[in-house]
């Protein structure tokens, strides 16, 4: 059984000793991840790490949507080239984040924008490069931030986003794959008490739709929650919607496999 996890942070000051990661993931039958750098000083370890290990990491970079004031117009520049220079798995993690207040000195309104210009930006280049994209969306309250982003991927019908950590309910992922062919990507929340809402769409998303992922550091699933995340916890969230879908764990992981390899455009065999 092979497993793939879609969406971790491998740059994180969390991890201290790579290798073993990698075995103990090896171990639980994750042999690759998608790592993302989102921030200035993510992205060239992040691009180390692909290099020093292309047989279990693939990179991403972009700007997350918390730290496009944190990062100049010229570091944009700069992290575009860095895509350009260097294979890309896809750009992520990028969205609209609008859960967290703006920080100090910025109107609500003008950090708002700035994650959209940014988010923009980050389209316009997957689509310059044949590539997908990895999208972050939240918000306090209301669908603001899914709704902005929904409609700024309606121009770039080429792009295909998956929604990362995907806590929406079925009507918005009906329109995330009729509306953009996108896909959604479910973390170690599927496996909490209360999330009944996820699981539900777990449940019954089309097999061919869905992806894998652990937000490594964060999200560990039970029974693991409140631990740093490692990549080979996938496992748990693949036998979790196994579990929901009533189908084998070898079917969700042959099919979110297969899926990922498609959407990343990943060589493994």
């Amino acid at each position: 059984m092979m497993i793939i996890d879609t969406h971790c942070h491998l740059v994180s000051n969390k991890y201290e000793d790579l290798e073993q990661l990698r075995a103990d993931s090896v171990a639980l039958g994750v042999k690759h991840c998608v790592s993302q750098g989102t921030g200035a000083d993510d992205w060239e370890p992040q691009l180390e790490i692909a290099r020093r290990m292309p047989d279990f990491v693939s990179s991403c970079l972009a700007v997350h949507p918390s730290d496009v004031t944190n990062v100049t117009d010229e570091q944009l520049c700069y992290m575009e080239e860095l895509c350009r220079r260097h294979p890309q798995a896809a750009i992520g993690e990028t969205g609209l984040d609008y859960f967290w207040a703006a920080p100090e000195g910025w109107t609500e309104d003008a950090y708002r924008a700035r994650q959209r210009v940014f988010l923009e930006r980050h389209f316009q280049l997957a689509q310059e490069l044949g590539l997908n994209i990895s999208l972050h969306t939240r918000d306090k309250k209301g669908l603001a931030s899914f709704e902005d982003a929904f409609a700024i991927a309606r121009n770039f019908p080429k792009v295909r986003p998956v929604f990362h950590c995907f806590i929406g309910n079925g009507a918005q992922a009906e329109r995330i794959f009729s509306e953009l062919d996108g896909l959604i990507s479910f973390t170690g929340l599927v496996t909490f008490n209360k999330t009944e809402d996820i699981q539900a769409v777990a449940a019954w998303c089309p097999a061919d739709r869905f992806m894998v992922e652990t937000d490594a550091p964060f999200l560990s699933p039970a029974p693991f929650r409140g631990i740093t995340n490692i990549p080979g916890r996938t496992k748990y969230v693949v036998d979790k919607i196994a579990e929901l879908r009533g189908v084998s764990p070898e079917e969700v992981a042959a099919c979110t496999t297969e899926n990922a390899k498609r959407f990343f455009r990943l060589n493994l065999p």
